[in-house]
């Protein structure tokens, strides 16, 4: 029998076994729960949307295609400065508008077609190029991250250049982050749009099956050319009840849990379990809608701010694994954050004042909520202390609740006409990332981007706009400094929290880090 089906039926027979733990009390697993060797099981908060990098938008299938891709650079372990992966090297012009990225030599995809610089050039005109005769196998939601890119050229099989339109300082970073990750060309133009549910790229692992609501699995890349893994397969299950995936790591159901819940970190001390934290660039917020009901208001906004008691959520719902928001940039990204804001103060008595300065006593306002959700912490906890928060103030807030996808599918195109609040978490790769593609005026949702609360200020986007082109480190983290102070300020977002992402492994699983990123790095991890 061949490996490859060897491996295949033993990932699938430990996924099944692992299926009848959901009604499991936690406790001892029975025998047949016991995952096999080699054979990685790790509970995701939910079902990943696609499997083609250049659709998706959610850490939930990030941790699936950093192990399934691989960009031209990547980020070091531990860190968010990028180092070598599909380019061996690379050049940059006195100017900043050019780049010449060198390809490492031998390179194929799972599907044994040839990695070259042509590869690279279809990748981004088919996310660039509204012409491009695989634009269709789209959207592509975050293009916005190459929107500097005029042109893409292949000097020759292993030399490809990218000409920008001005300087942009973010670039590598982006070709880092999975919207830059390399697929098949031969395999999308085989699979078209169902590409997403077939997908080959040049990583640690090569898909091999997805079971819609009970698993993805990946096997070993026997030839991948940073070596072979030591896992022989992972299966990516997602198991959206925070509580049913906590039950099933304790029953040893699974062997790797991402995004524990605060409330169950107590359960998994002792040598059975390793709970691993790490810092990175995240930010829990609300989206408020600047554009039409009682969010146009400024004043409004502000007393949201004033009346959401952050430090309790905190504390209380969070059990300390977060710190209190004080704008949009998370203060990991240490060069740009404007250590001067202070978060806004617990303070009912100034919300109910500025409420009443707009006339906005007892207005209704409609809030949505996920279940769960890529970074999401604890989202209906944390968005019932937030409704009774807002309510004690005199504002009517009725919660509408919805599954992480469909959430998205409800935020992203915008709240006009829907809502008047979201529950929103982002973890980014660079301090432009963020503001950029959600804050700025041509970020509304009808112009292609995430300003789902349809936000606008003229200075702003003056202030986005200069640094993504300023060279120098300094001079970008004073504009970014800049706009961190004007937005806190209007208020278009409530800023609730700077989560310290976590995890948990079994103590048969080795060599297992967070990364910065917030991405899962598989390939080095062990599993006896």
């Amino acid at each position: 029998m061949k490996f490859l089906e060897m491996t295949r039926r033993g990932a699938m027979a430990a996924m099944f076994a692992t299926t009848a733990l959901a009604g499991v009390s936690m406790g001892v697993a029975p025998a047949a729960a016991q995952t096999p060797p080699g054979v990685l099981i790790v509970g995701q908060i939910a079902e990943p949307k696609a499997l083609d990098p250049a659709a998706v938008t959610a850490v939930n299938d990030f941790r699936i295609l950093m192990n399934v891709y691989d960009g031209l650079v990547r980020y070091k372990d531990g860190a968010l400065e990028v180092e070598p992966a599909l380019a061996t090297d690379w050049s940059i012009s006195e100017d900043g508008t050019e780049y010449t990225f060198t390809l490492r030599e031998g390179v194929s995809f799972h599907d044994g077609s040839a990695f070259n610089a042509e590869a690279v050039v279809f990748n981004f005109e088919r996310m660039l190029n509204e012409d491009h005769p695989f634009h269709n196998t789209g959207p592509f939601p975050l293009a916005f991250f190459f929107s500097a890119v005029e042109s893409v050229e292949a000097v020759d099989d292993l030399t490809v250049k990218f000409k920008l339109n001005a300087p942009y300082a973010p670039f590598l970073s982006n070709l880092a982050y999975p919207t830059g990750l390399i697929v098949s060309p031969e395999a999308v133009k085989t699979h078209s749009a169902e590409f997403g549910r077939n997908p080959s790229g040049t990583g640690a692992f090569k898909f091999a099956e997805w079971r819609s609501n009970e698993a993805v699995v990946v096997e070993k890349n026997p030839d991948y050319w940073d070596g072979a893994a030591e896992l022989d397969a992972v299966v990516f299950r997602p198991i959206t009840d925070a509580n049913t995936r906590t039950a099933e790591m304790l029953a040893g159901g699974i062997d790797l849990m991402v995004e524990v819940p605060p409330v169950a970190l107590s359960e998994f001390q002792g040598d059975a379990f390793t709970v691993h934290e790490q810092a990175g660039p995240h930010v829990w917020f609300l989206i408020l809608n600047a554009k039409e009901g009682p969010f146009a208001d400024k004043r409004v906004r502000q007393a949201a701010n004033y009346a959401i008691n952050k430090s309790a959520i905190v504390n209380d719902v969070l059990e300390g694994t977060a710190e209190v928001a004080a704008g949009p940039t998370p203060p990991a990204f240490a060069w740009a954050y404007n250590e001067s804001l202070e978060p806004y103060p617990y303070d009912p008595d100034k919300a109910r004042e500025l409420l009443a300065e707009a006339g906005a006593e007892g207005a209704e306002l409609t809030f949505y909520v996920t279940e769960g959700g890529s970074g999401m912490l604890d989202p209906i906890a944390m968005g019932t202390a937030i409704q009774a928060d807002l309510n004690a103030v005199g504002l009517d807030v009725k919660i509408e609740t919805y599954e992480w996808n469909t959430f998205l599918g409800e935020v992203n195109p915008g709240l006009e006409g829907k809502a008047d609040m979201a529950e929103m978490a982002w973890m980014t790769n660079d301090p432009d990332t963020l503001p950029f593609l959600a804050l700025r005026t041509d970020a509304w949702p009808d112009k292609g981007g995430f300003n789902s609360g349809y936000y606008s200020n003229p200075k702003v986007d003056e202030l986005l706009e200069a640094a993504r082109v300023a060279t120098d480190q300094d001079e970008r983290a004073k504009l970014y400094q800049e706009m961190q102070t004007i937005v806190q300020e209007d208020a278009p977002w409530v800023f609730v929290a700077n989560w310290k992402q976590n995890a948990v492994t079994s103590d048969r699983v080795g060599d297992f880090a967070l990364q910065p990123s917030f991405f899962l790095l598989l390939d080095d991890v062990t599993k006896n």
